[in-house]
């Protein structure tokens, strides 16, 4: 049984105590966030606008979350290194609030049961980063102890730019991504206040206005955090993004120029070939859906058949589908079986996902 210590719990960290109740072998066994009402917390977790009401009972309160009677230490400090992780026998530590200092100190929770701390996002501050479908066989228990997850457009990227760059090689691309909303964001036009860094104001200011009314160009790091992962296809890559008016489901627009010829047969049989290989991380579609029908999709990524294009015999166009909530919450809960030492072979984790 792996004990599991969730600092932040807000999207990402209540997605991946979802996950979790459903994973055997995981436990979560304490959770902090800034926010100082247990009752609010636990209504957050019992009631979610996209996911649904959580099966069972859920309450705050007394320093405790209980879910079904179970309880469930609860604190509010601001920093991750500031929470007794080790006293309540917590084996790994998720840092999913995405604020820079707590990534930066997340090294001072290490000690006694607390052997790994997990981030959820692609800092430099990190002994490794993580993308299942890319470079797993890369985690060394002995020194590889703050271990990224990266970002949940690089988890759904970086595994088909590996199927392309080992069957092709890639002169160069562009990538551009469509991702719901986030938390941060203003219902009317304000200032764009940074997550990462309390009191910043984002100097993209376009990102400030208005989330559900309009399209919001902005910068994006996927292809940073793709390179941290996959080295081979740095330098060749620039990528855009979109932020929508939509709650979840993002999508990405790879366009890729291939370093040899090949058909449009070819492709196709390449892509289904990687998701038929490791359904938990790919999916092939060819139905005609739309965002919201990839909802609680488990995949890291699903390719969506019916816009896979080829021109001159060497011009790839892909799109993508992710939940970046759940299908990225279900690769930290990989990534916490990997570093929890409950999977012999981390190859495992590219099979078994429910269709």
């Amino acid at each position: 049984m792996i004990r599991v210590g969730i600092n932040g719990f807000g999207r990402v960290g209540r997605a991946l105590y979802r996950v979790c109740q459903e994973r055997p072998g995981v436990e979560i066994a304490a959770i902090n966030d800034i926010n100082p009402d247990p009752g609010n917390i636990a209504y957050l977790l019992q009631y979610d606008s996209t996911y649904g009401k959580l099966p069972g009972t859920v309450l705050g309160g007394d320093g405790h979350l209980s879910h079904d009677g179970r309880k469930i230490p609860l604190f509010s400090e601001s920093s991750v290194a500031g929470v007794p992780w080790a006293r309540h026998g917590v084996d790994v530590v998720v840092e999913a609030t995405g604020v820079i200092d707590n990534v930066r100190s997340a090294r001072g929770c290490l000690g006694g049961p607390v052997r790994k701390v997990v981030v959820t996002s692609s800092p430099e501050e990190v002994d490794q980063t993580i993308v299942f479908g890319v470079n797993e066989g890369t985690y060394d228990p002995a020194s590889h102890d703050v271990i990224a997850a990266s970002i949940c457009d690089a988890n759904a990227c970086a595994p088909v730019l590996r199927l392309l760059w080992d069957a092709f090689g890639i002169e160069h691309g562009f990538c551009t991504t469509l991702h719901p909303w986030l938390s941060y964001q203003n219902l009317m036009d304000g200032p764009s206040k940074s997550q990462a860094i309390a009191g910043e104001i984002y100097h993209h200011y376009a990102l400030g206005r208005d989330s559900t009314a309009s399209i919001i160009p902005k910068p994006t790091t996927v292809i940073a955090a793709v390179e941290r992962v996959l080295p081979a296809i740095r330098g060749k890559f620039d990528c855009f993004s979109y932020r929508v008016p939509t709650k979840v489901v993002a999508s990405a627009d790879l366009s890729v120029k291939l370093g040899r010829k090949t058909t449009l047969p070819e492709l196709q049989a390449l892509l289904k070939a990687g998701a038929a290989r490791s359904p938990r991380i790919l999916r092939w579609s060819d139905e005609p859906l739309v965002s919201i029908d990839f909802a609680q999709t488990e995949q890291s990524a699903a390719v969506d058949g019916r816009w896979l294009q080829l021109r001159d015999a060497e011009y790839a166009k892909i799109v993508l589908w992710y939940d970046n909530e759940w299908g990225y919450a279900h690769r930290v809960a990989d990534l916490l079986s990997l570093v929890g030492g409950t999977l012999c072979d981390p190859r495992k984790l590219a099979a078994g996902v429910k269709a």
